[in-house]
């Protein structure tokens, strides 16, 4: 029973968080254009859809905090070594965002309007760079991930 009721929240959360982002995404490209600046397309609701993935993006990182918390918490009652893995998985990721970091280039862009400049500071680039180099490191597990798992499935049979 509680699998069903599992199934069913996470299903109309998917549901309902795909339906906003369409239309949210719909209302960017179709809801029209505001001044334009050196002939660059400048949306009118590009601020509804940036606060939209801050919004998606505080909501991933606080659930992961949160039922990671709950998992280690869980498996520390009956299984403390499965639980330090778990910790070890949160520092994984710390590790990889301070390396990605380090490794971001902070040279200032060029060519930006005077509204851009605030954020064309090293610190902003290199978090910039961290992020997307964490991005292509986690995408590149995931496939990885599901390759040996496909792998693994049909070598087991």
């Amino acid at each position: 029973m509680a699998v069903t009721k599992i199934r069913k929240i996470s299903s109309w959360t998917l549901i309902t968080l795909s339906v906003i982002s369409i239309g949210v995404l719909a209302l960017f490209y179709f809801g029209g254009d505001g001044e334009m600046y050196k002939d660059n397309r400048n949306p009118i609701y590009t601020g509804e859809l940036l606060y939209w993935v801050y919004f998606l993006l505080a909501l991933s990182a606080f659930s992961l905090l949160v039922f990671g918390l709950l998992q280690f918490f869980n498996k520390l009652k009956t299984s403390p070594k499965s639980a330090l893995l778990t910790l070890a998985v949160f520092a994984a990721f710390a590790i990889l965002l301070v390396i990605s970091y380090t490794i971001g280039d902070p040279t200032p862009l060029t060519g930006l309007n005077v509204d851009s400049q605030v954020y064309n500071t090293p610190f902003w680039l290199q978090v910039t760079d961290m992020w997307l180099y964490a991005m292509y490191i986690l995408l590149g597990l995931a496939i990885v991930a599901m390759i040996w798992g496909s792998v693994k499935k049909m070598f087991s049979k």
